[in-house]
């Protein structure tokens, strides 16, 4: 195979957007460079130089580079909808085309190489100063799961998006990954962090992903999707407890340690194991290391291991009624009715004096009960009531962050900073699979 071109979306939905081009570019036959705005116009998109004067008005605007041009995006949103949300100045290589949305609003598109994409994948998920073994990791893991996302969208027209299963007294949903129209990843974590050449300081990104060029996670001779989380909390998820319900053996539950800890198969289990301080990779308390493995946006938590969330219950029923759409009343309970093997909650009921409902899967879960989301939903409940047995708050203790499937980054940075390579890293969160390179 050869190497493919992709298409980032860095910004969608914008009314407008500002920027510089760093170098001379070419469109229509005109070389621009510069400052410059976008904005909607009758219908399609107008080019402003820094006067304010109309440089261009298409459809579509294509902006190419000759050689190593860049660009700057101003008001970059990353962390969309996340507790870490915030907007940034951001500059990258390639090609930028703009566009309008169904809604006639402006998208800014990145055409890049997949190599060059995933430098900046790469130093934007986690630190350039995290161990070598793991950046080489981790690009083989972002690699993989990009092309076999690409490959899933040719596949399955339109395959992706949210999916939702009513039934009585139920809402499960559960979202895909490649419900993008107009390009093919979004550069947030919905997909994949994209944030740019600026978080790549020292240049050992770009040396991971030199040094593991074209090669990728295979099992049974296909690409395997390479899922990827932040903190598996010591016990990683099996696929079915986040998307479709299916089996895929090299995205199954395994143990964040080199001794391995049983599945979580009750209540006790799950209660036993959010309370405990396991020993496993992902837990671990150097906090030099957590620095030199994690981006300063996540550096914000304190814990990625074990957290905690309190709510009042007046709180959390506002909380309810704004992120599902539904009035539950007085918030009596809140009952984990099925969980996966790291005890991430697949199904929760939600007991109300004025409807009561069972919600999946584990986005799902996250996202109705928080202002942005949980860190994960492998919690464990505990309810403080009044006399008469009304709730007055509800304390939720958590393990992990993200969905819990595939590779832990917090744990396989620190595996590399213990000695272990990349194959190993590899092979241990993706049972059954082989590094083959393919171009």
């Amino acid at each position: 195979m050869d190497e493919p071109k992709i298409r980032v979306g860095i910004c969608d939905g914008y009314p407008e957007i500002r920027g510089r081009l760093n170098g001379v570019y070419r469109t229509n036959g005109s070389l621009l460079t510069g400052e410059f705005t976008v904005r909607p116009r009758e219908g399609s998109v107008g080019l402003y130089d820094a006067f304010g004067r109309e440089i261009l008005r298409s459809p579509a605007i294509r902006l190419v580079a000759g050689g190593r041009e860049t660009f700057t995006l101003r008001e970059v949103t990353i962390g969309v909808r996340f507790h870490w949300e915030r907007r940034e100045e951001q500059t990258f290589s390639g090609d930028l085309v703009f566009m309008l949305s169904g809604q006639g609003a402006l998208v800014a598109v990145n055409e890049v190489s997949v190599e060059e994409y995933l430098m900046s994948v790469v130093a934007s998920e986690m630190s350039d100063e995290a161990p070598f073994a793991f950046l080489k990791a981790h690009a083989i893991a972002s690699r993989s799961w990009l092309v076999a996302m690409l490959r899933r969208g040719r596949d399955r027209a339109g395959g992706g998006q949210e999916t939702e299963i009513r039934r009585e007294g139920e809402i499960i949903r559960w979202y895909g990954r490649e419900d993008h129209a107009l390009f093919d990843v979004c550069a947030d974590d919905h997909c994949q962090r994209y944030q740019g050449i600026t978080r790549r300081v020292s240049g050992r990104a770009e040396e991971a992903v030199s040094a593991t060029r074209g090669v990728f996670l295979i099992h049974e001779g296909a690409i395997c999707d390479a899922r990827y989380h932040k903190s598996c909390g010591g016990l990683t998820e099996n696929f079915a407890t986040c998307w479709e319900d299916i089996s895929v053996p090299y995205l199954s539950h395994v143990s964040d340690s080199a001794q391995p800890y049983a599945p979580l198969r009750t209540e006790k289990d799950a209660e036993r194991w959010v309370l405990s301080s396991p020993d496993v990779f992902c837990r671990t308390q150097d906090r030099d290391l957590l620095r030199r493995i994690l981006p300063e946006s996540d550096r914000e938590s304190v814990d990625f291991s074990r957290w905690q969330v309190s709510y009042r219950r007046e709180e959390l029923e506002a909380i309810l009624r704004e992120k599902s759409g539904i009035d539950f009343g007085v918030l009596h309970d809140l009952v984990p009715l099925e969980r996966g093997p790291s005890g991430r909650i697949r199904l929760l009921r939600i007991a109300g004096s004025k409807a009561t409902l069972a919600v999946g899967k584990e986005l799902e879960i996250r996202r109705w009960l928080s202002p942005s989301h949980l860190y994960s939903s492998a919690f464990i409940v505990s309810t403080t009531r009044d006399p008469s047995g009304t709730p007055t708050r509800f304390t939720l203790l958590g393990a992990g962050w993200g969905h819990g499937v595939g590779l832990c980054q917090i744990g396989a940075a620190v595996m590399a900073d213990k000695g272990y390579q990349d194959e190993e890293i590899l092979g241990h969160y993706f049972r059954g699979t082989a590094l083959v390179k393919r171009y």
